[in-house]
């Protein structure tokens, strides 16, 4: 599927969940939201999976522009970087596409807020 940018990363799941969350914040961002799948679904479902984190990303400044454009934007809010780590021991992170995301609104006056 092709619904963001996604990079292998040949390091520890850890120090990749570290160096996003850096990165994030270096860019204005904050992780509003953190789902731990893994652990989510053994606790619900006693089911095993890779780990796989989904970390709802916000940079406060254009989700007020995109919030006070379009109220119902807010379905599309946070933003969302998920890593899981695969069977090699690499780690698969990836962020959404802001642009695809904003392009279901159908509305041209909220492009600019997607190339943050």
């Amino acid at each position: 599927m092709d619904y963001g940018y996604q990079r292998i990363i040949e390091k520890s799941f850890d120090v990749v969940d570290a160096d996003i969350r850096k990165a994030l914040q270096d860019q204005g961002f904050g992780v509003l939201t953190e789902i731990v799948v893994d652990e989510t679904l053994k606790k619900k479902l006693n089911e095993d999976f890779r780990r796989y984190k989904i970390l709802g990303a916000c940079h406060p400044p254009t989700a007020f522009k995109a919030l006070s454009t379009e109220l119902e934007i807010g379905l599309l809010l946070p933003c969302n970087v998920t890593l899981w780590e695969n069977e090699d021991g690499t780690v698969t992170l990836s962020a959404i596409d802001a642009v695809k995301m904003l392009s279901v609104t159908g509305r041209d006056d909220l492009d600019e807020l997607a190339v943050r």
